[in-house]
């Protein structure tokens, strides 16, 4: 079984667009990059990894850079290793577990620029109207 710590090392995030004027429909770029595994003499794996987003027209950018830290059973550590160095996608725990950590951070720190967060947040609609089970009305003045 995989397990996996992420940990944030440094973050960058500046907003460009004046705070005074509205913001105007944007679309937001956002780019995890595993930089590398490396091996490590207790057996478990180090991936580095930097988050890039990017919106546009230029109201801002956020970057974090970090490292999630590997550990389970040899022949799991072996095989993703050797998966990297075959140029497949690392497993989706480490990209599930990198995610959750930095799409969380980056919405606190699109609130701290106050600017709109990378992720689309869940939109309430109306739905579909439902008809109502009470009676039609009836005009009882006469």
């Amino acid at each position: 079984m995989i397990r996996v710590n992420v940990a944030i090392g440094n973050i960058s995030a500046e907003r460009f667009w004046d705070i005074k004027k509205p913001i105007p429909p944007i679309q937001i770029a956002t780019n995890i990059n595993m930089v590398s595994m490396e091996r490590k003499p207790d057996g478990s794996v180090e991936v580095p990894f930097v988050l890039t987003i990017v919106y546009n027209p230029s109201i801002a950018q956020i970057s974090l850079k970090g490292t999630a830290y590997v550990v389970g059973e040899k022949n799991e550590m072996d095989k993703m290793v050797k998966d990297y160095e075959d140029k497949k996608p690392p497993p989706q725990i480490v990209v599930q577990s990198v995610s959750n950590v930095v799409f969380i951070e980056s919405v606190l720190i699109a609130r701290t620029l106050n600017i709109p967060p990378p992720i689309p947040l869940p939109q309430i609609g109306e739905g579909p109207k439902l008809q109502s089970s009470k009676p039609a009305e009836r005009d009882y003045t006469s």
